[in-house]
């Protein structure tokens, strides 16, 4: 059990954990306890068009605590962990202490060691990699990646390996170049309380498996089909975990059953892959037992 006298309650606090692992519950505890507004740090949980299906916050939590960075983003909006960043950065110049919660590992590890100010990448560049990706596969951008690159990213990760080929494309460096030139961080270490929340599988699995028939319970099909008219796979958006799936369901791809395993087996790998980056890049961070809160 977390002890809140451990937690200075003068100081910014950041909360990571894979989803399902209760890390948006303790934000909201911590914040009953000793007070501060509550920041989205999810990289989907931004999206206006999604609130069931990402587990954003209800509108009664959102009524209890001060809530910031959810929903404010359109369905068809970029958003990048640079603009998170000038978001945060504005939070932190104000009066409320945040309670920095989500499983973006990403936008922590900026946050706590800084970003390489790399420059936008332009649209024809994202629409190339886009389409290559699509007829040629992982294989093909990564082939044309710097080994300081290829050593660094998560080459199993379409989005990251993307992302690496469009900088190189756009600037001619590759990204870890780049990211070696990076500035000093909003929040270094010791200027803030670092949690991560740890769900080993075994005890994460089943409840992942419950959370998404809850959403389904709690409306996320009615959601998907308010999205249906608007569905574009190449939006950001379209990245919410399960959402492929209930399309597919919604077009007749496949039966409701279907749609609910494939989701599923979605959130479990990429709880997989949250819980890699948080060994590898948080190891300096404070660790809690998700089955102790």
């Amino acid at each position: 059990m977390i002890h809140f006298a451990d937690i200075p309650a003068d100081m910014p606090v950041l909360i990571a954990g894979p989803t399902a692992s209760g890390k948006s519950s303790l934000a909201m505890e911590i914040a009953g306890a000793q007070g501060g507004v509550i920041v989205n740090a999810d990289a989907i949980q931004v999206y206006a068009n999604w609130r069931v299906l990402t587990a954003r916050p209800s509108e009664a939590d959102e009524a209890e605590v001060p809530h910031l960075l959810y929903g404010h983003v359109p369905h068809d909006g970029e958003y990048s962990v640079g603009r998170w960043l000038r978001e945060v950065r504005a939070v932190l110049e104000g009066t409320a202490r945040p309670i920095i919660v989500g499983g973006t590992g990403l936008y922590f590890t900026a946050l706590t060691e800084g970003l390489a100010e790399i420059p936008a990448t332009p649209p024809a560049v994202r629409a190339e990699a886009t389409a290559r990706l699509e007829a040629e596969g992982l294989a093909a951008l990564l082939a044309e990646l710097d080994a300081a690159t290829l050593a660094r990213i998560d080459r199993r990760n379409p989005m990251r390996v993307q992302r690496a080929w469009e900088v190189q494309r756009t600037t001619g460096r590759g990204i870890a170049a780049w990211q070696d030139d990076t500035p000093p961080p909003l929040l270094p270490p010791g200027a803030c309380a670092r949690l991560v929340v740890e769900a080993p599988k075994a005890w994460l699995n089943p409840r992942i498996e419950r959370r998404f028939d809850l959403m389904l319970e709690a409306g996320a099909l009615e959601e998907a089909r308010d999205n249906l008219p608007m569905w574009d796979p190449a939006h950001l958006s379209a990245k919410a975990i399960g959402a492929p799936e209930l399309i597919a369901h919604l077009k007749g791809d496949m039966t409701l059953e279907e749609a609910r395993e494939a989701a599923i087996v979605a959130t479990r790998r990429f709880a997989k892959r949250q819980r890699t980056w948080f060994r590898a890049r948080m190891t300096g961070w404070e660790r809690l037992s998700a089955a102790d809160l």
